[in-house]
């Protein structure tokens, strides 16, 4: 039977508690315990799919199709373990399929309540698909509430929890809340005080955390763990310092250094026997401290002005540089100053070593990024363009090369040359799946892993090393196979495709030093002990181009 970790945070958000829960579950995961996260998110939206960016972050995707929380790019990042649909799950869902059961009459006429109703299915979803990829029981089943202790919208989660606890018996569950120790500058102290009160009012709701992570800025004085421990009924050892960390791949070990591990271990009656299995990380860490070289990558994007929105790509990159043993420095460029004034463009791009075109949703930046393209294949300076970086490849290459000067994709308006165009059909995992063009927009994308067949003879087919792959995708629009021909003729070349020959997966330019759009979402299946061959191949494309330069 699964323990069940529970994490919480108080006083302020953005604490951390999702690059908590990752570190805990790889430090479990290196004593050798089979491990599984899950996140609860208080919003009403069914799912991120339909949020602003800049409101939420990126969406991220899973295998089986679910939009979810960026915390779960973390959760699998730090694991290894596949996320699904199962392991994220938001009020709006819950609210959602309550009142779809409540239709059906599902409830035989009963007044249908937030308590025992929405409590008892958040319960189900945090007991639900209790088994690792092999069939096997997890032993550990770490749950992070979304939001703040406090906010009105996460108390059906705490008194679900709470519940859960009595149900799921003595030695079980456990709970760590991640609360803030300020430092006040003026008085040169750390003040305590915020975490007293965080403790109290969770306690106040029936959960009593059985660990603290106490996020600080200075180091975390035995005096004050001794004073946290007696105000919140922890021992001292209970309250684990959490200090800014100069890469988020050294947090797992400087958790570990402070005793996370072994006190959550302790917590549920087990003696942690031996030291944890991190020589991965370790690694990890040394490659990033010690490289042997750097590079510099622009990011010609649309939503630059918050990383979030851009969080797996952002760490793609950094697991090509950890395989390449070398420095990734990020240049975050708006595509918006490329559309104007051409100098702009040579001055925010000469310096980089190569050149990316991230996904995105309509026109605004899209001239921009086409003109970054344009750069990079007349500079021959490497170019990876992901989803809507490889739509505007083929746009970019139509236009200059292949003589369709129209060229242009249907998701800005209505054109004559509709080189990229809605899809309204394709195979899916369970058959033929379809939209409306004016139908619903959220979760009515091609979604999930999808499988595509390489060129044998092709670049990505060399960089691979197979000619079938699985990846995951998020897209409305695909490139218009009615124009494949024009386009190789330009020498964007076709060398991915859909197992049915109908949809383009990746295009490639072979006589150029590294070209590559592909459809979907590499970035999402990047790891840091190991990292996907596309950004290691292209970070090593940087790397030689840096010798050049």
């Amino acid at each position: 039977m699964a323990r069940y970790i529970f994490i919480t945070g108080g006083v302020v958000s953005s604490l951390g508690k999702g690059l908590m829960a990752a570190s805990l579950a790889a430090l479990l995961q290196a004593r050798g315990y089979r491990v599984r996260i899950r996140k609860f998110d208080p919003y009403l939206n069914v799912d991120p799919g339909t949020m602003s960016p800049y409101q939420h972050g990126e969406v991220y995707v899973t295998d089986d199709g679910a939009e979810t929380d960026l915390d779960l790019g973390h959760y699998e990042r730090f694991t290894g373990v596949a996320s699904r649909q199962s392991d994220n799950v938001t009020s709006g869902r819950i609210y959602k399929t309550i009142i779809e059961r409540e239709r059906r009459g599902d409830y035989l006429g009963a007044t249908v309540q937030v308590i025992p109703h929405v409590t008892d299915a958040i319960k189900a979803f945090a007991r639900a698909d209790t088994v690792d990829e092999n069939g096997e029981d997890l032993d550990f089943v770490l749950c992070e509430i979304g939001g703040t202790v406090g906010d009105i919208e996460s108390l059906p989660f705490i008194e679900a929890i709470r519940q859960l606890k009595n149900e799921l018996g003595r030695g079980q569950s456990i709970s760590i809340h991640v609360t803030l120790v300020p430092y006040i500058a003026a008085a040169g102290e750390l003040k305590t005080k915020p975490t007293q009160h965080s403790v109290r009012e969770i306690a106040a709701l029936g959960v009593s955390p059985d660990v603290l992570v106490c996020r600080c800025e200075h180091p975390l004085p035995a005096s004050d763990r001794a004073k946290i421990g007696l105000f919140c009924n922890v021992p001292p050892s209970a309250v684990i310092p959490a200090l800014d960390a100069p890469s988020i791949y050294a947090v797992p070990l400087q958790y570990h250094a402070e005793g996370l591990d072994s006190e959550v271990l302790r917590a549920f009656g087990i003696e942690p026997e031996g030291a944890p299995n991190l020589s991965r990380w370790t690694e990890i860490v040394d490659r990033l401290f010690n490289p042997e070289g750097e590079v510099t990558i622009g990011v010609v994007g649309k939503y630059v002005g918050l990383q979030d929105a851009y969080k797996s790509l952002n760490e793609a990159l950094v697991h090509g540089g950890i395989a390449n043993k070398v420095k990734v420095h990020i240049r975050w460029i708006d595509a918006e100053l490329f559309e104007g004034d051409e100098g702009e463009i040579a001055q925010q791009l000469e310096p980089c070593h190569a050149i990316l075109v991230p996904g995105a949703f309509g026109e605004r930046g899209a001239q921009g990024k086409i003109e970054a393209v344009r750069f990079a294949r007349e500079r021959r300076v490497p170019y990876f363009g992901i989803c809507f970086g490889m739509q505007m490849a083929c746009v970019e290459g139509a236009r200059h090369l292949a003589g369709i000067a129209d060229a242009s994709s249907t998701e800005f308006g209505p054109t004559s040359e509709p080189v990229v165009g809605l899809i309204t059909e394709w195979m899916g995992r369970d058959g033929l799946e379809k939209r409306e063009a004016s139908g619903d927009l959220g979760g009515t994308m091609r979604l999930g892993a999808y499988q595509a067949k390489l060129a044998g003879n092709s670049v990505v087919g060399s960089i691979y090393g197979s000619e079938d792959i699985s990846e995951r995708h998020r897209h409305r629009y695909e490139v218009n196979t009615a124009y494949k021909d024009a386009l190789e003729k330009g020498g964007l070349v076709f060398s991915g495709m859909s197992p049915d020959g109908t949809l383009p997966e990746i295009v490639e330019r072979p006589d150029h030093p590294w070209f590559v759009g592909v459809q979907f979402h590499p970035e999402l299946k990047s790891k840091p002990f190991d990292p996907h061959p596309l950004f290691a191949s292209f970070v090593e494309a940087a790397v030689k181009q840096s010798r050049l330069v």
